[in-house]
């Protein structure tokens, strides 16, 4: 199964996930629609957009949920969500969290996974560019496997950025800029 939009929002009450992650989640859904979009114009490829707004409105709903034993996120998410039979959602979630870009068993391959993987680097508060999530990690107090990480991951993360962009023919800043403009309607199109 594959949540509507409204389905998909109702999960949030359900398990409760913070205000400022809803907020997260939908800005991050809004940029996946716009390079889906954009990519669709492009180069006429299939995207599955009910599957990737579903996942970028789902992919931390693991946020306010005590995980099991040896779960991390999005772990415990893709285990509920698998559970409530949304395995295709899951499925995708299981590719976003930053590391899944340096294991080739779980990076991001299909373009639904790709797309909510760089919308959710380029998202924290607002929509901002993978140079600026990176330096606003870099801020945060990071132990050495983690540095370890975001120092591994960026070239990746930038290669990915610089893959869609090319390919929807923008640069990151004028995608900042376009999306900031658009608007999420209540059914979740891109308006």
């Amino acid at each position: 199964m594959v949540p509507t939009y409204t389905q998909a929002i109702s999960l949030w009450k359900t398990y409760n996930l913070p205000e400022h992650k809803q907020r997260h989640c939908l800005l991050v859904a809004k940029l996946a629609l716009f390079f889906a979009s954009k990519i669709k114009e492009k180069i006429q490829t299939f995207i599955q957009t009910d599957v990737l707004l579903a996942a970028a409105l789902l992919h931390d709903i693991d946020k306010n949920i005590p995980p099991k034993e040896g779960e991390l996120h999005p772990d415990t998410g893709v285990r509920i969500l698998k559970e409530i039979g949304m395995d295709k959602v899951a499925n995708v979630i299981r590719t976003h969290p930053l590391h899944a870009i340096l294991d080739d068993t779980i990076a991001p391959s299909a373009w639904e996974e790709k797309l909510l993987f760089l919308a959710d680097k380029m998202t924290k508060h607002e929509t901002i560019s993978v140079d600026a999530r990176f330096a606003l990690w870099r801020a945060e107090e990071l132990s050495k496997e983690e540095v370890s990480i975001l120092d591994a991951a960026y070239p990746k993360v930038k290669e990915l950025e610089q893959f869609v962009c090319t390919t929807i023919g923008l640069t990151p800043d004028k995608v900042i800029e376009l999306v900031k403009q658009s608007i999420l309607g209540d059914k979740g199109e891109l308006l």
